[in-house]
């Protein structure tokens, strides 16, 4: 009795396995052939939608359905989906880099554009005002910190300064900008007043003539 008990056990453990090896048992991940035909057209449509640019996607969703396509294995009966893949990745890593690179600029220029807007924005000192501010600093730090301002309205530190002594043409030896300024600096006071000033294309002075109080 326990022989045949035996037996019988024997015999339905090899049915059992019989019967998983011909149907899918322990093989759900295995696809049937209208299953795997589906999943090739529909690949092959997205694929060649996302290389064509005929697709409303994101690039993002366009990566999303490309690792979506991946997970199934087309290498050894469809390796021209592999290929097509491997192409639309490297499209999509292109157009990515091509999307942030142009958003770096926008963020950049919309920098630039508010700095330039707050320039304009702040308050003007005059060249009279950075004379004044100079001759009557505190320290020679803030008198200093002052003339590093006042060069900013000259299109350079050696732009030529005239001081007319009179009203007959007569001048004092040229000098500079920075020259001229560390004089304030160093005098204390403000003998002069602007009589013209000469610009160039940026709004910068290239030519200062001043004449005597």
């Amino acid at each position: 009795m326990l022989k045949q008990l035996k037996s019988i056990v024997v015999f339905a453990t090899i049915a059992l396995v019989t019967i998983c090896g011909v149907t899918s048992c322990g093989s759900s991940n295995k696809l049937s052939k209208k299953e795997y035909k589906a999943r090739v057209e529909q690949a092959t449509k997205d694929l060649n939608a996302i290389l064509n640019n005929e697709t409303a996607w994101t690039l993002e969703e366009q990566q999303a359905r490309v690792n979506e396509i991946k997970k199934t294995d087309f290498s050894k009966k469809n390796p021209e989906i592999v290929e097509m893949i491997e192409r639309a990745e490297a499209k999509i890593a292109r157009e990515m880099a091509e999307r942030d690179r142009l958003a770096e600029e926008r963020r950049l220029a919309e920098e630039q554009r508010i700095r330039e807007l707050e320039e304009q924005n702040k308050p003007k000192t005059s060249l009279t005002e950075y004379f004044d501010m100079i001759a009557n600093a505190k320290d020679v730090v803030s008198a200093n910190s002052a003339i590093k301002e006042a060069l900013k309205l000259f299109a350079s530190p050696d732009a030529v300064v005239l001081i007319r002594l009179n009203n007959y043409g007569d001048y004092d030896r040229p000098t500079t900008a920075v020259n001229y300024l560390n004089y304030i600096k160093d005098q204390k006071k403000v003998n002069v007043s602007v009589d013209n000033v000469k610009y160039n294309e940026k709004n910068k002075i290239t030519e200062l003539e001043l004449i005597k109080k």
